[in-house]
């Protein structure tokens, strides 16, 4: 399986200024001693450590999914959350050779935690043997930052604050992420109690 962001967080969706601010306030960081594209860096790897460690998407943005093989043919779960539409759902043979399948065939099963792609009758169409499945989606709580839910934009500032002032430092005790992050996120993250479920 294989997840491919295909757009990316749009550099206005960050909140740059609100890391800077603070950054001022922690710190000491005073407007002269960074640049933006380094305060950009760090809220994007950020955004990406929280939205591996939950499996949420915050930002919207386009992202396809190839499988090569259905868990379930009735339903499939998807790998992210949240999910508001499914944009396309192709086949492909061993020689790379596409169908798409027409939409009237499927729907998208909205959920918080577990969004499913529901075939409208029967089941999901048959993968080709030795071929895959792609799903095009689009996922993300809101297309702006204004939009994400607070305590989510509230890690994400702590976690490329902590980024940022651990700059000089490696190892792999820097990858830990921080106490304040996790307990912010922990009620966010999938919980995997069921049979044949989420990918993540």
């Amino acid at each position: 399986m294989m997840l491919i962001e295909e757009t990316a967080v749009p550099l206005a969706a960050l909140p740059v200024d609100e890391l800077k601010a603070h950054l001022r306030l922690g710190s000491g960081f005073s407007e002269g001693d960074v640049q933006d594209v380094v305060l950009e860096s760090y809220l994007r790897a950020a955004i990406s450590a929280i939205e591996a460690r939950t499996g949420k998407i915050l930002i919207e943005r386009d992202f396809s999914w190839s499988l090569t093989r259905w868990r379930d043919a009735c339903g499939q779960v998807l790998p992210v959350a949240p999910i508001s539409a499914i944009t396309a759902l192709r086949l492909r043979d061993r020689a790379e050779e596409p169908e798409l399948i027409d939409p009237a065939h499927y729907r998208l099963e909205a959920d918080a935690q577990r969004p499913v792609l529901r075939p409208i009758a029967g089941r999901l169409p048959t993968i080709p043997y030795g071929g895959v499945a792609e799903i095009g989606f689009a996922a993300g709580y809101a297309p702006d930052w204004a939009g994400l839910p607070s305590d989510l934009g509230h890690a994400v500032t702590l976690l490329a604050a902590h980024y940022y002032e651990n700059r000089n430092e490696t190892g792999a005790r820097d990858q830990v992420m921080p106490f304040g992050v996790h307990s912010l996120i922990e009620r966010y993250r999938t919980v995997r109690i069921f049979g044949g479920g989420a990918a993540r």
